[in-house]
């Protein structure tokens, strides 16, 4: 039983992609807020991004700049709506 508890488990898509980007930005740690982020948003724009912060040699905390990168995108994005 421990072990099979132990086994992660992917029902929906969504949990796939988040699992996919926490691997990507070496950060399991935070993968539940990932898998969050791909229900709420779309998913291969997220993967597009972290390979993006991935490949950057110089960033430290992948998955901080990560959130950053998306919270300026959203922002910049809701900006352009209501103009």
């Amino acid at each position: 039983m421990r072990e099979r508890s132990k086994k992660s488990r992917v029902h929906q898509p969504h949990q796939l992609i988040g699992l996919e980007i926490a691997a990507i930005l070496e950060d399991p740690r935070h993968k539940a807020l990932y898998i969050k982020l791909a229900k709420n948003y779309d998913g291969h724009k997220l993967i597009q991004l972290a390979k993006q912060v991935a490949e950057k040699k110089d960033i430290k905390n992948k998955g901080a700049y990560f959130m950053k990168v998306l919270q300026r995108s959203n922002r910049e994005q809701r900006e352009s709506v209501s103009k």
